[in-house]
Order: C-alpha cells, then sequence, then structure tokens
C-alpha cells in the first residue's frame, strides 16, 4: 500500500500533534518526518564528507612522506580519495530529500508503525506491549533545528531498538509520553 502525499501530513507547530498530551495522537493517519529534517541531515553529511576528505588527504601525506613513494600509486589513491568524497557528497546532496520523501509513521491505539526506505521500503510495526521503554535523543545538530529522534527499545532480539529520527521535539516527547501512558492498553 503506497501513500499520495495528500495521505501524509506534517506537523505544524501548533497543531494538535505537536502539542504534548494531544488526544489525536493515535488517530491513525500517517504523518511525515518534520521538513527540517533534510537540511538537519545535509549538514551532517557535509561534515561526515569533510571528515573523510581530511583523514584522507592525511593517508595521503604519510603515503607521500614514506619510504618509497610511487607517483602512479599516489595518483592512484588520490583518484580513489577524490571518487569517495564525490560520491559522499551526492549522497549528501540527494539522500537526505529521498529519505525525507519515503519516511512516515503512524501511531494507532495498540502499534506504533514506521515506513521508510528510498530503495528497499520497510514498514516495522511496533505493538505497545512489547514497548520497554523510550528515549529522545538530540545531536547539536538536531537540537540547533529543534529536532529529536525517538528511540524505542522492545523486548526480542530482531528490532530491539526502533529509532524514528526527524521528530520535531515537541512531537518525540508527546510520542514517548503516549507510548509509556496507558491509552491503547485495552483498559
Amino acid at each position: 500500500m503506497s501513500e499520495s502525499p495528500a495521505d501524509v501530513s506534517v506537523p505544524q507547530s501548533g497543531s494538535p500533534l505537536a502539542e504534548p498530551g494531544a488526544a489525536s495522537l493515535a488517530d491513525g493517519s500517517l504523518q511525515r518526518l518534520d521538513p527540517r529534517y533534510v537540511p538537519c541531515e545535509r549538514i551532517a553529511g557535509w561534515v561526515r564528507s569533510l571528515v573523510l576528505l581530511v583523514l584522507g588527504l592525511v593517508g595521503l601525506l604519510f603515503h607521500a612522506t614514506g619510504g618509497e613513494a610511487r607517483f602512479l600509486r599516489l595518483l592512484l589513491l588520490a583518484g580513489l580519495l577524490g571518487a569517495v568524497v564525490g560520491l559522499s557528497v551526492l549522497a549528501t546532496l540527494l539522500l537526505p530529500r529521498l529519505a525525507w520523501k519515503h519516511a512516515s509513521w503512524r501511531l494507532l491505539p495498540l502499534v506504533l508503525e514506521l515506513r521508510r526506505g528510498v530503495v528497499f521500503r520497510r514498514v516495522i510495526s511496533v505493538p505497545r506491549a512489547r514497548v520497554q521503554h523510550t528515549d529522545v535523543e538530540r545531536g547539536p545538530i538536531e537540537r540547533r533545528y529543534d529536532l529529536a529522534t525517538l528511540v524505542v527499545h522492545t523486548a526480542g532480539h530482531e528490532d530491539s531498538e526502533i529509532r524514528l529520527e526527524g521528530l520535531e521535539h515537541g512531537v518525540a516527547l508527546a510520542l514517548r509520553d503516549h507510548l509509556l501512558g496507558g491509552a491503547g492498553d485495552g483498559a
């Protein structure tokens, strides 16, 4: 089952979903990740590309100053580094938008459902009965964009830690509280 962009809503600040304790949190509608996820992931990608470039250049420098540095081998390694950094930059430019476009979540009374994947699509359904505890994590780039990652720890071995990145911080806190609260337990 695929959803069209009209079927997926984006939580807006001031919407009932963005307010902690909102009754409409488990309404079952598909929700997109926050659009700020794209620039946040791009900045993280630029940082990864820069670190890769610096480490590669340091490695080339050590290789060039060590014993017998052959020009052809050095040129081949430099070309390989350029290709790897180029692919990293290309991934940084293209993948965050595609990942955002193909990621959504829905909270039903008894299940949290995550949909993601650009090439290989995956739907993960987490029954509330299996939720052991949840965490809300925020790195420095996420804090800058007021985003958070909801980490759901479940019973079992496969997918015992499910991560939902790109949520607005208030939505992540509301989801955490809802998953740990008594709503949806069949009571």
